[in-house]
Order: structure tokens, then sequence, then C-alpha cells
């Protein structure tokens, strides 16, 4: 947590200024703070003048300063030791004061007013960066950071995937919610694990043949029409390519270790090519043209399927749905959104009720980016 001990100023503290709004003065009921006290009426200084000061032991490795109303970053290199910095929810503009900071590890930026990706390179041990829900058109400024690991930009206008097939090490990409066409400029991302671009204008999968190592794929909320070009992609455990215009379920003969395939809301209307899966436990297909049986049956051979969506289909009329449903699969322990109550997960501790995981979208850390949520 952050060391923001109220003390008097010593050699080992240093001051952050914190802007009040105009019409507030300045507050002292958040923990860890020393604001000064507000003056009488009479004495008082203008309120657009007045500061919250908020005292910092200089040996704290991790900072937290989300929702502080911060206009810029200073003061902050005598932080020596500093590992994290968290300034989510705030007025920040431009990405500055931190060259000296070469201990920082994580760096949050979510959710500002910043513009330009710039003034990075002294991170060079950054290891996650998030400047999701931001004003940044193009990806740059990254080129010293070697070490970095997760990259969040999801909710900005960017509209071009480049910069970052130089990052060696770079395990998550989230590029969510922007602007984005074509797939492309991601050939050297060799250590990549988990891809994220739900929510943008992306009309072909393609260009992902040398990430070799992906495990999680999302493409919700695209224009794309084919399932295509996934040959090389071996290691995938999760697909998520809802809410498209797809029509058949294809060229996945490779994805043999596909736990999670969501297909939801698109066009298809037979369930099938899914059968060599054999460790697939979710399959959801809700929002679809699926009105024959005999798909259902297709699926005995799926023998670990542990949740289905087919709500929004034609045969989810069948007044015996559900019972249908658990009849020929009787592994499912889920059925749209609704738990069977001798499912193992159908009671967690310490809640008053029935609680299941989230199946409306894959576990990702920021918000819209597909029809609902994708948030840890």
């Amino acid at each position: 947590m952050a060391d923001n001990q109220g003390a008097p100023v010593t050699g080992n503290q240093t001051t952050l200024n914190k802007e009040e709004p105009k019409e507030g003065v300045a507050s002292a009921n958040e923990p860890g703070t020393q604001s000064e006290p507000a003056e009488s009426p009479q004495t008082e200084q203008p309120a657009e003048d007045c500061q919250e000061i908020i005292i910092v032991n200089e040996q704290t490795t991790e900072l937290d300063l989300n929702h502080g109303r911060i206009g810029k970053i200073e003061n902050l290199e005598r932080l020596k030791n500093l590992e994290r910095l968290y300034l989510r929810w705030n007025l920040i503009k431009k990405i500055e004061g931190l060259s000296t900071l070469s201990t920082l590890v994580e760096l949050e930026l979510y959710d500002n007013q910043i513009v330009v990706m710039e003034n990075l390179d002294g991170l060079v041990n950054l290891e996650m960066l998030d400047l999701s829900f931001n004003r940044i058109k193009e990806i740059d400024g990254l080129e010293k950071l070697l070490n970095l690991k997760k990259l969040f930009l999801s909710s900005n206008k960017i509209h071009e995937i480049k910069n970052v097939n130089h990052l060696p090490k770079l395990e998550l990409l989230e590029l969510g919610d922007n602007r984005i066409r074509e797939i492309k400029n991601l050939g050297g991302l060799k250590t990549l694990k988990q891809l994220y671009l739900g929510k943008n204008k992306i009309s072909k999968i393609q260009n992902l043949e040398e990430l070799s190592e992906l495990e999680i794929l999302v493409l919700q909320s695209n224009r794309l029409v084919k399932i295509e070009n996934l040959e090389e992609l071996t290691k995938l455990e999760q697909l998520y390519i809802s809410e498209n215009g797809i029509a058949v379920i294809e060229n996945l003969n490779n994805q043999v270790k596909l736990q999670t395939l969501d297909l939801a809301v698109n066009r298809i209307t037979v369930i099938e090519n899914v059968g060599h899966m054999l460790d697939l436990e979710e399959l959801w297909l809700n929002d679809n043209q699926i009105a024959d049986w005999s798909s259902v049956d297709y699926l005995k051979q799926n023998k670990k399927m542990t949740t289905i969506y087919l709500e929004r289909n034609p045969l989810a009329a069948d007044p015996a749905y559900r019972r249908k449903l658990k009849l020929t699969l009787p592994s499912l322990q889920q059925i749209d959104a609704t738990l069977f109550a001798d499912s193992p997960s159908s009671q967690c501790p310490h809640s008053p009720a029935p609680c299941r995981k989230d199946h409306t979208r894959p576990a990702l850390r920021n918000p819209i980016l597909s029809k609902v949520n994708f948030k840890t």
C-alpha cells in the first residue's frame, strides 16, 4: 500500500501536491495524508488556489494515488525505491516526471486525459503499463521498455497496431475498444500468450502465424464473417469470437486444447467441427440460428463439457429444452445462466446465495471491450 504518513516533513519524506476542485477546500479525510486545515471565512484563500499536501515516505515501494484529482505528474524524483505507481482516474494530460523512476515495475495511468505515449525511456524495468481509457491515437514510446510483459491500451483512439513487435517478453497485449481495422505487426511477439482485440473494426483473422504461444484470443464485436488462419495457434485454450457475422464453425482442426469457445451472437445454424476438442468445457452459442437437435447430439463426443449457452436459438423454444440438454449431455453443470443444484460450484462459501463464474465475457482487466464486460 502507499506509504503516505501524516507527519512533519523530514529528510526521508517528500511532498506531493493534489489539486482541489474549485468549489471545495482541501480535505484531510483521506487515510494516510496530511492536509492544511481550512481557514476561517475572513482569511480563506480563493478556492482555486487550494491544494492538498500529501506526505510520502521516500522509502515506499508502492504509491496509490487513484482518484486524486491530480493534473500533473511531479515531485517523484526522491522515490528511489518505488516499484508500483497507481494514478488511475485522475486529470493527467501528459506523461512526465518519471525519468528517475528506473525501479518502477508497474505503472497505471488508466482513465486520464493522455494523448501521447512519451517520456517512458527511463522505465527500463517496467513490466506492466496500463494506459487504458485515455485519448491515445498512436502506439509509441516503447522502444526502451524491453522488460514489458503486460500492455493495456483499451478504450483509446488507436487505428493501427504498431511499435510493439520489438518487446521480447510481452505476454499480454490488450487493444480492445479502439479503431483497429487490421491485425498486423505482431510477428516478433514470440512470448505473447494473451491477445485482446475485442470491439474494433477487424474484418479478417490474419497475421497471427508467429504467435505460437498464444493461449487466449479475443476478437469479439468485430466484423468477421469467417474463422480462418488459426492453424499455427495450437496452444489456444480460450477463443472468443462472439458478435460477428460468422455462419460456419470451421478451420479449428488444430485447436485440440481449446477449453472455452465463444461463438455467441453470430449466424450459426449447425454445431460442427468441435468434436475433436476433447478438453472443451464451455461452449457459448446463444443468439444464433440453431434449430435441429442433431447438433446437440453431436456434442456427445465432448465428454468434459460442463457449460453450454443455447438460449435464443430456435431449439430453445422447445418446452423440454433444459431436460433434453441434460439427458443428452449428462456432464453439464450449467445451461445458459442456470447452474444445477448438484453442481460443485453452485454454492460458494461465505455467500448467501448460489454464485457462479461470470460467463457473459472473458475475464479481462478493463471493461466495455465487448457487449457487456471483460473485467477481473
